[in-house]
């Protein structure tokens, strides 16, 4: 069944919807069960990026349809679904480690650790109402713009609240999703995957009636920092609003990628490299706003302008350099007493940590108020409403993983 609502979906270029519950595949039936559920998993995956896809989980989805889960766009579970590859059973036979269904996957589970759940809902009814909610902001199929929403909130509308949000401390924290609160229509914001790597935020909301996509550093959570599952769930974003013309609004405030050797050792080259590849690659319009800071490679993994946005704003306290005037201090003043370190910091933070030099490189578009953002953020993206860009012919790219 599964199948055939996937292929008549891409036949008639109709969002995909499904509600899984299977325990897998029937032991009774054999073989020809595990053939079944494979050809569900290749028709799902000729809707990738065609259609969108959500998948409802409501009950156990096992073995092979879990893995259904991670091919979907978008995944919404009711507290009561679990999904998992290798169940208790086998944990415990392989490990030893005893465990029950909801600890090993429950929706609790997937919406904090795993990121497989993009929302988690008390019942099918609301999970039915949240997708719906979702592929609102999304086009029927991937040659159309998303759908216009009627709004009453000017575009002209000022912002000087944002701007407030950020604290006279460069180590302040703030949440940042009241900066994009702030910048949507209404206040209105759907979070995708909220629970799952705090540090970066990812959502949908409108400007002007136009959908777009949202992603954030989250001062709130290790300071903004990039983590690997932070890169994963920002790539996997982008990716998705590339796929389905949704234009793209970064805002950056981050001091760099977190540091440890358990992060590199677990590939934080490659994951880091899953962002940058996924805004590299994408061709919807983008929009940088430079909130704060934006440091080292995290500067250019956040979509900055070399990478190809179509504009770049900062606002004047934002802080764009290699690092921060601690860590350059720690390094080209090791050997200097307090007070050397010290006037070398304040002249450093004073000539270095400002947009006003990476404004005349070049490497910024503008400096703005922040009340400005919301106003010239929407007359960006009406004026790149039509903006296309030409794709070379090749099979596919060879995205990092």
């Amino acid at each position: 069944m599964l199948e055939h609502a996937a292929a008549t979906a891409l036949k008639q270029r109709l969002p995909l919807v499904g509600v899984l519950r299977s325990s897998g595949a029937d032991i009774v039936e054999g073989f020809a069960a595990l053939h079944g559920w494979g050809r569900a998993a290749r028709a799902l995956t000729a809707c990738s990026g065609v259609v969108p896809t959500v998948l409802i989980v409501d009950g156990p989805a096992v073995s092979g349809p879990a893995l259904l889960l991670g091919i979907a766009d978008h995944v919404v579970m009711t507290e009561s679904a679990y999904a998992f590859v290798s169940g208790p059973t086998m944990v415990a036979e392989f490990t030893g480690v005893v465990i029950d269904n909801d600890e090993l996957g429950g929706a609790a589970s997937h919406s904090r650790y795993s990121g497989s759940a993009s929302l988690v809902t008390a019942t099918v009814a609301e999970a039915i109402e949240i997708a719906e909610l979702l592929l609102a902001y999304f086009p029927q199929h991937n040659d159309e713009e998303p759908p216009l929403w009627a709004t009453d909130d000017d575009i002209e509308r000022l912002t000087p609240e944002a701007g407030e949000l950020i604290p006279a401390s460069s180590n302040g924290s703030y949440d940042v999703r009241a900066v994009i609160r702030a910048l949507a229509d209404d206040g209105d914001l759907l979070e995708l995957r909220p629970r799952w790597a705090t540090n970066v935020v990812t959502a949908c909301i409108t400007v002007g009636g136009m959908p777009v996509g949202v992603v954030a550093n989250q001062p709130l959570a290790l300071a903004g920092t990039l983590d690997i599952p932070a890169s994963q769930k920002a790539a996997r974003f982008v990716s998705t609003c590339d796929a389905f013309n949704l234009p793209i609004i970064t805002l950056v405030d981050t001091p760099g990628f977190y540091p440890g050797k358990d992060l590199e050792w677990r590939g934080m080259i490659r994951h880091g490299a899953q962002l940058v590849f996924a805004y590299g690659r994408s061709t919807v319009p983008r929009i940088c706003v430079i909130l704060r800071k934006s440091y080292g490679g995290a500067h250019i993994v956040m979509d900055s302008k070399n990478m190809g946005n179509d504009l770049c704003i900062a606002w004047p306290c934002a802080e764009l350099a290699v690092m921060g005037a601690g860590q350059a201090a720690a390094i080209l003043q090791r050997r200097a007493t307090d007070d050397e370190r010290a006037a070398f910091e304040a002249d450093y933070t004073q000539r270095l940590l400002n947009p006003y030099v990476a404004a005349e490189r070049g490497l910024i578009d503008a400096v703005i108020e922040p009340a400005e953002t919301r106003r010239i953020v929407g007359h960006a993206l009406a004026m790149l409403v039509d903006k296309r860009e030409h794709l070379q012919a090749r099979p596919h790219d060879n995205t990092p993983l």
